[in-house]
């Protein structure tokens, strides 16, 4: 099973996903960022872009490495990250599906007063990370249009990781 953690860039997601990974038993954490590094460490570098999850080979990549991990270890994959482009979710998704691999697929939600709060006490980026700043509109586009329609929102307006996280594992054990 993967449990997918989306949600804007600063909403916690990856603190969330190592605290749930702690409360799901035989889990593991696996950011698919890592593939997206991957691609971004090729010489000479592919065609110029904003955002790795452009690049056409993302996407299964994201969907194989996942199968592979599973297939070795077994258990769960909790994955925080952040897809705001429909198609781009759909390929996954469905590339999962293929291989009958279950998702839940959890959105973590702040009002955009507690994003930018958030964003400017950031200590891991800094305060008011242009990066992150920049994916807000494009996070509360998405979830008018179609994110919180395909994913369990956990409104982390007023919660701790650590209540979101327990909020996740519960939904996913139930």
């Amino acid at each position: 099973m993967i449990v997918w953690l989306n949600g804007t860039h600063g909403a916690g997601k990856t603190t969330t996903s190592a605290l749930v990974q702690q409360l799901i038993p035989d889990s593991r954490v696996f950011d698919a960022e890592k593939v997206g590094e991957t691609l971004m460490d090729i010489k000479p570098g592919l065609p110029a872009t904003d955002n790795f999850q452009h690049w056409p080979p993302w996407r299964p990549l994201v969907v194989e490495t996942a199968r592979r991990i599973l297939d070795y270890t077994g258990g769960a994959l909790v994955m925080p990250m952040t897809v705001l482009v429909e198609q781009y979710w759909r390929e996954i998704s469905s590339g999962l599906a293929q291989h009958d691999i279950p998702v839940r697929h959890f959105v973590l939600h702040a009002d955009q007063d507690t994003l930018r709060a958030r964003i400017a006490g950031d200590t891991v980026l800094g305060p008011n990370s242009p990066f992150r700043l920049q994916y807000l509109e494009p996070y509360a586009e998405a979830a008018r249009t179609w994110l919180h329609a395909e994913a369990e929102v956990v409104d982390t307006t007023h919660l701790a990781p650590a209540q979101a996280a327990q909020q996740i594992a519960e939904a996913v054990k139930s």
